[in-house]
């Protein structure tokens, strides 16, 4: 179990046990002997997106069901809200936009010295979040993220696409790529490709709009949420003429728009 991220709350943690139990049982009783599946590149890509992780995760459920073992995906719906919260949504032109927490693993560096001893460093300057659009005319409009066209992948439902932005969030001391800089805050464009202009869109904080920073930890669930909320802004958009940016192809990475790479270059 320590494996898992711990739940904040008792029925999440005996929901969570349950679903362990309920696969060991199943193994078990019935061992995986089926050839195991080379996702390769796809597991840092596609897999990391809440989207992918929920379709994921209630195929899991289902053959869990199928095996005998009567668990339902609703149960675990706290759970996924409490790892991949909403940043925000907008509505504009019957085009939803929602951004979400997605997973973004964190590199460990080598060893450095340090007082008393050697250290290693986390890198967890890069974050990464998940763009959900809905009802979007693709011949008509285009989303973007600080000027580049997101890499906007179809979910199966007609007019619903996600993929997934990768950033640097921070910029600490002990890092990867040192030289490359913060990109928050994040804005996200809806383009009008008739028009040549962004209509619409919204900005995303990474810390406090105004530079601040809390002299405190947030005392419950809701203070915490305020505070991401307060990150949010639901305008923002880029004003004036706008080019259409061309479409990044990145074939080891074709669900998320990387911003720490330049434009059309994708090696390393």
């Amino acid at each position: 179990m320590r494996a898992f991220e711990m739940p904040p709350h008792a029925r999440m943690s005996l929901a969570q046990q349950l679903l362990v139990r309920a696969l060991t049982a199943w193994f078990w009783r019935e061992p995986f002997e089926d050839k195991p599946i080379r996702w390769g590149t796809r597991l840092h890509d596609w897999f990391l997106l809440p989207h992918a992780v929920e379709q994921d995760f209630r195929r899991v459920i289902e053959d869990l069901r199928k095996a005998g073992y009567r668990l339902e995906a609703d149960w675990f719906a706290p759970h996924f809200e409490f790892r991949f919260p909403v940043y925000g949504a907008v509505c504009y032109e019957g085009v939803d936009i929602e951004l979400r927490q997605a997973i973004e693993p964190w590199y460990v560096l080598g060893e450095e010295p340090g007082a008393g001893g050697t250290t290693r460093f986390v890198d967890s300057s890069v974050e990464r979040l998940q763009v959900r659009v809905k009802g979007l005319v693709g011949e008509r409009y285009t989303v973007t993220c600080n000027g580049r066209r997101l890499p906007l992948q179809s979910t199966g439902t007609h007019g619903e696409f996600v993929c997934g932005v990768r950033y640097r969030a921070w910029q600490p001391p002990h890092c990867l790529h040192p030289t490359i800089p913060v990109h928050a805050p994040l804005v996200i464009d809806l383009l009008d490709l008739a028009a040549g202009r962004s209509i619409a869109g919204c900005t995303y904080h990474v810390a406090h709009p105004g530079g601040l920073s809390h002299d405190t930890f947030a005392v419950n669930s809701n203070e915490a949420e305020a505070r991401r909320r307060a990150r949010f802004f639901a305008f923002g958009h880029t004003p004036g003429p706008m080019t259409a940016p061309a479409v990044e192809e990145n074939p080891e990475f074709p669900s998320t728009l990387d911003l720490r790479r330049q434009t059309g270059r994708f090696a390393g």
